[in-house]
This record gives C-alpha cells, sequence and structure tokens, in this order.
C-alpha cells in the first residue's frame, strides 16, 4: 500500500529532529492612520481561530443570512488565519481549525493537499475534489468537479467561509462542501507588507503586498515566491504566483471588481509514494519509478475574472461574474505507457487547457422584508487538448500513445427562497438543475480504435432548512440538503484496457445529508451539529496497475459525524479555540470484483477518512510577544477497501509552537516570528494513495 509521508521533518528520517523555521513580517505604512491599522492586525487582539459569530452575514450561503441565523454548519477563518507565525504554503495550517474539514498537507507540490469535508474528496489522489472551492467569487473548481489550488496565494486571502455538508442545491456538481476565500478591500491611502519566511530543506518564502484606496478606486497587488527542495528526494519545487485586484464603486450602489492571478510552476517533481516497508525503513526515500521516470510537473496559468453587483436601499441586489482561465501542463509520470516498458520508461502528458464561464444572481425582499428569493445560474465551459507520448527518464520521445480533445460544459439555474416565519423562525429552501456534458475526440486512430464519444450526466438538487434563535446569541437549525457529483474527466478516461476515450461504465454518485446543529455567540462561541449523509452510486478508486488508477461506482456508503468547536477567551491575555469532528463513514452495500471473485465489503470503513480528528490552540499574550501551543489528533485510517491496511493514529498528536514580537521602528511595524514544527518527533502519516 502507498502512504505519503505526512510532516516537514520527513527527510531526517533516521532522527526526525524538530523543523525550525524562522519567519521575519514587515509591514510599512505611510499615514497614521495605516501605522494604527497594521498594529490591530496582529495576534495580540485576534488570535488565529474563527471569527466570533455576532452580525456577521454570511456570504456562501448565497442568502444574505447573519451566521448565527444560517441553517447549515459555517466555519469562518479571518485575516489572523491566513497572516500568523506559519509558512503561508498549505491549507493544514488554517483550514483544520474548522471541525468538519480535514486538510492534509502532503508536502508534494505535484498532486497538492488532500481536502476531505465530512468524507467528500476522501478519494482523490491528487488534486481535490468532490468540494467547491471559490476565490473572490471566482470558481477553482472546473466543470468536472476537478478543483486546483495553482492560483490559491494564502497572503493575498482575508478571510474564508466554509459550508459544510451538501451544497449542490447553490453551487451544482461536486459541491459535498464549499469553501470561499476573500481577498481584503483596501480602506487605507497607502500600506505595503513585506514577508521572509527561511526554513530548512532549502525552503524559502518572500512575499510582497501593496494596497491602494483612493476615491472610488482601490486595488491590491501581490508577489509571491516559494522554493523548497523538499523534505524527500524527488521533491524540488519552486512557484511564482502574482495576484492582482482592482475594485471601482460608482453612485455608492455599484461596485466594480477585477481580478487576475498569474502563477508559473516551472518545477515540482514527485516524489511519489511508499510502501508501508518503504516508509519504515526510510521515510525520506521517494519511489524508484518516480526517480528512474523522471515524475515533475511545470504548470503556466493565468486567470482572470470581472464581478459586477449591486446593492439598492430597498435590499435587492444584483451580481453578475465572468471568468476566464488558460493553463498549459507538462506532466512527465511515473505511469508506464501501453506497450513494452522498462525502468525508465514513463508518460509524458502534455494539457492545454482553456476555460471560463459566468454566474449571475439576482435577490428580492418579499413581504417588507420578511423574505428573500434569490435567483440565478451558473455556466462552465472547458477545453483541453491532451497528448500522452512515451518519455524517458522524464523526456517525452516521438511516439505519441494518445492525442484528443475533451470539452465539458456545466449548465445550473437555481433559486433559494429564505423566509422569517416569526421573529424567531428562519426558514430557507433551494432547489437547482444541472447539467453537465463531455466529449471526447479522438485524433489518434493508429491503434485502429476511435475512442471519441460523448456523455450527458443530470440532476435536480434542492435543500431545506430552518433556525430558531433563543435569546440572542444562540440559535437551533436543521437541514436536510442532496448533493450531485460527476466523475471528473481524469476519472472518467481512464479505463482498464490502458486506453484513455471514455469509461462507458462509469456515473455521477448523489447523496443526501440530514443534519441539526446549535451555535452560541455570546462569551463562549460554540457550535454543534450532528449529521448522516447516504451516498449511492459511490465514486470510489476500485485498483490501480502501472501507476493508473481506475474508478467505479460502488453501491451505497453512509457517513455519521458529529463536530463541535468552541472558543473560549477567559482573560483579554489568553485565549483557547478547540474543534472535533467524528466521522463513521462505511460502506452499506459494496460488492468489489477481485478477478473471478467478488468481494463483500458490506459495513467496511471508507478509506482514507478518519474517524476522529482534533486540533487545539491556547495562545496567551505577555506585552509584545504572543506566543500558541497548537495541537493536531488524527485517529487511525484505512488505506484500502479491503481495510487490510490501516494508517497508524497520531497517538498524543503532533505539536507546533509559535512565539511572535511585535515591534514598531518609526513608522514600520516588523513582527519577527519562529515556529517549530512537530516539536516532539513524531513519526506521523496523514494522507494515503486510497487504494493505490
Amino acid at each position: 500500500m502507498l502512504l505519503y509521508m505526512y510532516g516537514a521533518a520527513a527527510r531526517a528520517a533516521r532522527a526526525l529532529r524538530p523543523v525550525p523555521i524562522a519567519l521575519l513580517v514587515l509591514i510599512t505604512a505611510t499615514t497614521t492612520r495605516l501605522e494604527a491599522q497594521a498594529t490591530r492586525d496582529t495576534t495580540r487582539r485576534d488570535t488565529t481561530r474563527m471569527a466570533r459569530l455576532r452580525t456577521i452575514e454570511v456570504e456562501v450561503t448565497r442568502g444574505g443570512e447573519t451566521a448565527l441565523r444560517v441553517p447549515v454548519p459555517v466555519g469562518r477563518l479571518d485575516s489572523a488565519a491566513f497572516r500568523g507565525a506559519q509558512l503561508e504554503n498549505g491549507l493544514d495550517e488554517s483550514l483544520g481549525r474548522i471541525p468538519g474539514v480535514y486538510a492534509a498537507n502532503r508536502f508534494n507540490p505535484s498532486v497538492d493537499q488532500r481536502l476531505v469535508i465530512r468524507g467528500a474528496g476522501a478519494r482523490a489522489n491528487f488534486g481535490v475534489r468532490g468540494l467547491k472551492i471559490l476565490v473572490d467569487g471566482i470558481p477553482q473548481t472546473l466543470p468536472d468537479g476537478q478543483s486546483q489550488l495553482t492560483n490559491l496565494d494564502l497572503g493575498f486571502i482575508d478571510r474564508a467561509e466554509i459550508l459544510l455538508g451538501a451544497a449542490s442545491a447553490l453551487y451544482g456538481n461536486a459541491a459535498g462542501g464549499v469553501i470561499a476565500f476573500t481577498s481584503a478591500l483596501p480602506t487605507e491611502p497607502w500600506s505595503a507588507r513585506v514577508r521572509l519566511t527561511a526554513g530548512r530543506f532549502g525552503t524559502t518564502r518572500l512575499s510582497g503586498q501593496t494596497s491602494m484606496a483612493r476615491g472610488p478606486w482601490s486595488g491590491t497587488v501581490a508577489l509571491t515566491r516559494f522554493q523548497s527542495d523538499g523534505s524527500r528526494q524527488q521533491s524540488a519545487t519552486e512557484n511564482r504566483q502574482l495576484s492582482l485586484g482592482v475594485n471601482r464603486t460608482f453612485g455608492g450602489q455599484w461596485l466594480v471588481k477585477g481580478r487576475y492571478f498569474y502563477a508559473n510552476s516551472p518545477e515540482a517533481q514527485n516524489p511519489g509514494a511508499l510502501t508501508a516497508a518503504e516508509l519504515a525503513k526510510n521515510p525520506d526515500s521517494a519511489a524508484a519509478a518516480n526517480i528512474l521516470r523522471g515524475a515533475d510537473k511545470a504548470v503556466r496559468q493565468h486567470q482572470a475574472g470581472l464581478t459586477l453587483s449591486r446593492a439598492t436601499a430597498g435590499g435587492a441586489t444584483l451580481e453578475a461574474t465572468i471568468f476566464g482561465l488558460k493553463r498549459d501542463l507538462e506532466n512527465p509520470l511515473a505511469t508506464a505507457p501501453p506497450g513494452p516498458t522498462g525502468a525508465t520508461v514513463g508518460t509524458y502528458s502534455a494539457i492545454a487547457r482553456v476555460a471560463g464561464g459566468a454566474r449571475l444572481s439576482a435577490g428580492w425582499p418579499l413581504a417588507r422584508g420578511a423574505g428573500r428569493l434569490t435567483v440565478g445560474a451558473d455556466a462552465q465551459l472547458m477545453r483541453d487538448d491532451r497528448e500522452n507520448r512515451r518519455a524517458r527518464a522524464g523526456v517525452p520521445v516521438d511516439t505519441v500513445t494518445a492525442d484528443q480533445r475533451e470539452t465539458v460544459s456545466e449548465l445550473g439555474p437555481f433559486a433559494s427562497l429564505r423566509w422569517a416565519a416569526t421573529d424567531r423562525l428562519l426558514v430557507s429552501a433551494a432547489g437547482r438543475y444541472d447539467r453537465v456534458r463531455f466529449r471526447v475526440a479522438d485524433r489518434y486512430l493508429a491503434d485502429g480504435v476511435d475512442q471519441s464519444g460523448v456523455r450527458a450526466m443530470s440532476a435536480a438538487s434542492g435543500s431545506l432548512g430552518a433556525s430558531l434563535t433563543m435569546g440572542r446569541d444562540a440559535a437551533l437549525f436543521g437541514s436536510v440538503a442532496s448533493a450531485f457529483e460527476t466523475p471528473t474527466t481524469t476519472e472518467l478516461v481512464n479505463q482498464a484496457n490502458g486506453t484513455i476515450g471514455f469509461n462507458t461504465q462509469l456515473g455521477p454518485q448523489r447523496s443526501v445529508t440530514v443534519e441539526m446543529g446549535a451555535r452560541t455567540t455570546g462569551p463562549v462561541a460554540a457550535t454543534l451539529t450532528l449529521y448522516r449523509t447516504g451516498v449511492r452510486d459511490a465514486l470510489v478508486q476500485a485498483r490501480e496497475q502501472d501507476g493508473r488508477a481506475y474508478f467505479e461506482n460502488a453501491a451505497r456508503l453512509t457517513v455519521r459525524g458529529v463536530e463541535a468547536g468552541v472558543e473560549w477567551r477567559p482573560v483579554r491575555w489568553a485565549s483557547l479555540q478547540a474543534s472535533y469532528a467524528h466521522a463513521d463513514a462505511r460502506f452499506t452495500t459494496y460488492h468489489s470484483k477481485n478477478g473471478a471473485v467478488t468481494d463483500t465489503l458490506d459495513d467496511n470503513q471508507v478509506p482514507g477518512v478518519p474517524r476522529h480528528t482534533f486540533r487545539g490552540v491556547a495562545a496567551v499574550v505577555v506585552g509584545p510577544v504572543t506566543a500558541e501551543w497548537d495541537q493536531q489528533i488524527v485517529s487511525r485510517f484505512f488505506t484500502d477497501d479491503r481495510n487490510t491496511i490501516a494508517v497508524a493514529g497520531w497517538r498524543a498528536g503532533v505539536t507546533a509552537i509559535r512565539v511572535q514580537v511585535q515591534g514598531r521602528v518609526s513608522r514600520i511595524s516588523v513582527r519577527p516570528f519562529v515556529t517549530v514544527n512537530n516539536l516532539w518527533d513524531r513519526r506521523y502519516v496523514a494522507a494515503a494513495n486510497v487504494n493505490g
């Protein structure tokens, strides 16, 4: 079974020593007003945690509910979660604080991080699947349900909202959870920030950001360069990012937002995964095939979006977004190509991608503000020109093994209604219809087989929820919602005979979630949610052959869970934030073909989903010094559907400590800080190649 080593200490395989990372932050201000703002924006006042849910409006639900009354579980992260004493290079640093979110940094940029919300996304051995991700309203999720984090610069992000559970009624395909990132809206005349991070394994991260606001105009520019030799063999990476945001207001009612994101990663070596025996012997090594076949990735990506929104004094709203993306990928793989192979013979995959779409929504108050109706539609189109060649040690040769154009389109109109039946009772309902169309045009006919074809998958999704406030700062809530998820293009084109084309046996999975919970926003902010999700025709990776994964629809699975979170500030100089999630994900009925035998896997645990996760952060402020203790615990999980190989839990957990000092030199705010990850040298695994 192939396992990923988790933790920046992976290279120190023989001793797994702690990993100190020294960081320096410089914040420059040109006005006294901005200096005060820079001083306030520190962990002295607001430790890294979920924001307290008071009168904040939740935007991710597309309905404008307050965070207290929203009838579904929603987590929030403020700017301190992304600008603390951290590397700012992985979502595990921040998202893991939300109960129900399992964020595992595989420390392998070639395959991205593993994000799981209530079991959704667990099957992804690379990239993010089953979840909808947006940055300033611009989807980072393609119409086939595959999400990418290429454009996500955490230094550019100001806050995040996480909608846990089924959200297809609002966001369509692959919305088993939604993560919406938002960049800061500049309000000061001018500000600038420079941040330098340096640590072991040749790791450096240099970022700079400047913001301006003048009259109706405001804008932010951010540049970041990250480089690392990696904590394992064959894991060097380099990445450069440019993020640009421009806002313009008109007449007090209209707002135009322009966004441009550029990413250039000329190198992202892929060390691959290790067997359990290899991991135990030498966890900083790389898979032999990945070394011999030069597994790597180079990507260049441009994305732009333009949003026009209007909000009237009467409460009517209008928002329209158009966006486009261009991505060029060169990807030497350790996967063996069809035909004769050797130790250094792999597959070289090149993809030229063009994608774009539009989102439109409009809302009106009803019955003097007692209700609100929102209607809209999402449309996306993606075109991939894919060419696979035989490669030797990562260098392509002339032999073409696949040449095809893949197009995917999605159209999803939706409507949602929010109704305040009484001052305390809020009811919401939403419905949506999605149609996703896949088309492959096979341009490689030398094998004598035309793999061209068309597949269309559609579904109607709905949700119904209610919340009941109990006093000023407490509420009960409950909902029922359905979700719809198609196979991604990569899953759909892989076939057992080695060709790509279309797997005509693979279809979408559908799920229904029922949940209920309670939240408070008083001196102790807390949330508790119980849920049950039933999935039919579940998409699973059935097997892997020569590094290529094949998928099928399992019969049914069920996820039952409990999520709890609490924030408490007993005194002004100390705070505590803790989150816990229990997820019992099991196959209800699953009969898997194993050669001539059919295995009955009923009641087996779904691989890649830990049953228990815990995250606790305690912070103490003494004068200009802020110290944090961060503890993470993950229980055992299985790596295969048959539950024959298990990854051990983290026992007492993995500890990180962070110390930060706030200082000022004239008009410059300086924050040096030091972080030590894996303080007690614990060996731990966070992610595994499911059925790999």
